[in-house]
């Protein structure tokens, strides 16, 4: 590859970094350590034996536990498992006698019969230090599925959503922002007419190259929760990015103007008026805008998301198709009958909602939800799609985020994070800029 076109691939990563508001992250092929800084102090190193963390039978880790103090270390070392919903499983424990700068290495096998994701503590107790490292494991994770089948009417509940949003005239309005405009882009405001009427805003940010007849790919941007998208730059001379703003957020909070807890909730009670509903018609909108520019390439579109904008990601490709490419990290909203005793959000802010409304319960709202499903979307996409996960994820376990990946059924490829969170790293950016690059012939 050549040094412009390495160039290239990193602005589009810089691009997609920014819009998803993720971190870089250290290599996973580091071992995990308490990150002791003082070279006499008692310290410990998890070493998983896989490097996605997933197995096929057994769970297998080495726990190193470093001595390079003048005392000798005695107690013991031991692992407790746990379901994702916090029961106690197996645990073993095991004897430590150290010696003064010396070390102990100490084999875990852990045996889970079940398909899925578990939580394990490991555990040091000795002379000089005592210690927690959290993780999760997965067995055959190839086999999970849901208890919870899609709606008989999903299709048709969308098909009439895209058919309502298609009555309304998008009133596409462009306005050039000379003073936001820099690093060799050109950016504009567009504003657009969605499901409800509800005026919609985002940002459309163009290279300044080529003659009249240079079209560019575009990245969709979508939002995470309650994230209001700026324009977003780059030097990348082949791509247009779009962030968009959609309906409660950012520049698009007009008539949905709620706290930030509220959102989630907002109509819930209601499907065909709940606030996900109209977002995701906001994004195929958005797509509607992208078609409506001649300077943009109509069968080159990526949609990439994190956390919400992973959710939304999803949900666009699966409702519409002219989406080529999708990209979702950590996606919220996914099997979301099985988040209850796994997570408390969102569930906690939704549960506030209905003690106050005794007309409401819980069943209803999750038969709602059922129709914003992200493993439901999932189903419907044909375009190939990326999707990263972290095994240490408090919003979206990692159950839950493999059976969206489980439902699939296009081309699609998986990156897991086993030592992060609501996050991805680097890794997961790098892949999705070769990722598009290559798909879309961007050379």
């Amino acid at each position: 590859m050549s040094v412009k076109n390495i160039l290239k691939y990193i602005s589009a990563i810089i691009c997609v970094l920014a819009i998803t508001g993720i971190t870089p992250a250290s290599s996973q092929d580091k071992d995990d350590s308490d990150g002791s800084k003082n070279a006499k102090e008692v310290s410990t190193t998890l070493i998983p034996g896989s490097k996605t963390g997933t197995f096929e039978e057994k769970a297998r880790f080495t726990y190193v536990v470093n001595n390079p103090t003048g005392n000798e270390q005695t107690g013991k070392v031991s692992y407790q498992a746990f379901t994702m919903k916090g029961e106690k499983l197996q645990g073993q424990t095991m004897p430590v006698k150290i010696g003064k700068n010396s070390s102990g290495r100490y084999d875990f096998e852990i045996p889970e019969p079940k398909a899925g994701f578990y939580k394990v503590d490991f555990m040091v107790n000795v002379t000089d230090y005592d210690d927690t490292t959290r993780r999760a494991f997965g067995i055959r994770p190839d086999e999970l599925r849901s208890n919870y089948a899609k709606p008989a009417d999903f299709d048709e509940f969308w098909d009439n959503a895209k058919k309502e949003l298609a009555s309304v005239p998008p009133n596409f309005k462009v306005t050039y922002m000379p003073d936001s405009t820099r690093d060799n882009r050109k950016v504009y405001l567009f504003e657009m007419k969605s499901l409800d009427n509800l005026t919609i805003r985002g940002y459309l940010t163009v290279p300044k190259v080529g003659g009249k007849n240079k079209k560019f790919a575009v990245l969709l941007g979508l939002p995470g929760y309650q994230v209001g998208l700026p324009p977003m730059f780059g030097t990348d001379n082949d791509l247009a990015i779009i962030t968009l703003n959609v309906r409660g957020q950012g520049n698009s909070r007009d008539v949905i103007h709620t706290q930030r807890d509220e959102y989630i909730f907002y109509h819930i009670d209601d499907k065909n008026k709940y606030v996900m509903r109209g977002v995701i018609m906001d994004c195929v909108r958005a797509v509607d805008f992208i078609f409506s520019r001649p300077e943009l390439k109509h069968d080159q579109i990526i949609v990439s998301g994190g956390s919400m904008g992973g959710f939304l990601a999803i949900a666009t490709a699966a409702v519409d198709h002219r989406v080529a490419l999708c990209s979702a990290q950590n996606p919220i909203l996914s099997d979301i009958n099985n988040l209850d005793g796994e997570v408390d959000w969102p569930l906690i802010d939704i549960r506030k909602y209905i003690s106050a409304r005794p007309a409401l319960s819980f069943s209803k709202v999750l038969h709602n939800l059922d129709y914003f499903d992200t493993k439901n979307f999932a189903t419907m996409i044909k375009c190939p799609t990326l999707l990263g996960m972290g095994l240490l994820d408090p919003i979206v376990p990692p159950n839950n985020a493999y059976v969206d990946y489980n439902n699939l059924s296009g081309k699609k490829h998986l990156i897991i994070f086993r030592d992060l969170a609501h996050e991805v790293g680097y890794p997961y950016k790098a892949y999705e800029g070769r990722w598009m690059r290559d798909t879309f012939g961007l050379f």
